[in-house]
């Protein structure tokens, strides 16, 4: 190998000429931490205090968990737009599609074996009767 080969100029691109890729700042990386443990922090209250309606709960906790897949995506995995020629963008995309699909699919479920597993309340009244 020669010494033009490891030039601070060939570093800035790979063997494709692509440019290096731009991995995060230890700022990045603080912003990132800060706002997941706030996007966890405050759902985690919402469900030990109880201060909101179930229902209205369970909305809440399933939006931050969304803003949180993002911030991860954003800080930790450094998808952007502009980065790979948009194919994160679209990875970023079919990410948010998945979890929808997953969260959506996982509260049908849960509802319906709560539904049609837990016993009727007369059930239970001639069962003890």
């Amino acid at each position: 190998m020669s010494a033009e080969n490891h030039s601070p100029e060939s570093r800035e691109t790979d063997h494709l000429g692509h440019e290096a890729h731009n991995h995060g700042s230890f700022k990045s990386y603080m912003i990132g931490f800060v706002l997941s443990v706030i996007l966890t922090a405050i759902p985690f209250a919402l469900v030990m205090t109880g201060v909101l309606p179930k229902q209205a709960t369970a909305l809440i906790v399933m939006a931050f968990a969304v803003v949180q897949i993002v911030v991860h995506m954003v800080y930790f995995l450094h998808m952007n737009s502009k980065s790979e020629g948009g194919w994160t963008m679209l990875a970023l995309i079919f990410t948010i599609i998945v979890v929808v699909i997953a969260l959506s699919g996982s509260l049908w479920v849960m509802y319906h074996l709560n539904t049609n597993m837990m016993p009727a309340t007369h059930d239970m009244t001639q069962m003890m009767g």
